[in-house]
């Protein structure tokens, strides 16, 4: 897979930009891409030492939309959680006060 598909978006809440103060930050990332990939695209577009990555794929939620109530089901999503090297930080996860 190629380093421009693999990194979707990352994931703002609460318990992420808590994670990012420790060095921790959170990504959704291809359904198929693999830790060393993902590794290799936050070194290259971010600059950063990756020390460990943790992947989960989480299930799409079943819905029952319309006047028919059909289910639907959404896609599954990919999460990793990536440890960078201590001294180290992302700029997307700053938060300027």
């Amino acid at each position: 897979m190629k380093l421009p598909f693999i990194l979707t978006r990352p994931i703002i809440t609460e318990s992420s930009m808590r994670l990012a103060q420790t060095g921790v930050y959170t990504f959704e990332v291809a359904k198929n891409a693999t830790k060393g990939q993902v590794r290799q695209a936050i070194e290259t577009y971010f600059g950063v030492t990756v020390v460990g990555v943790h992947t989960l794929t989480r299930p799409g939620k079943s819905k029952r939309p319309g006047k028919r109530r059909t289910p639907i089901k959404a896609a599954d999503t990919k999460k990793a959680i990536i440890k960078v090297k201590s001294g180290q930080t992302i700029a997307l996860f700053d938060v300027k006060e």
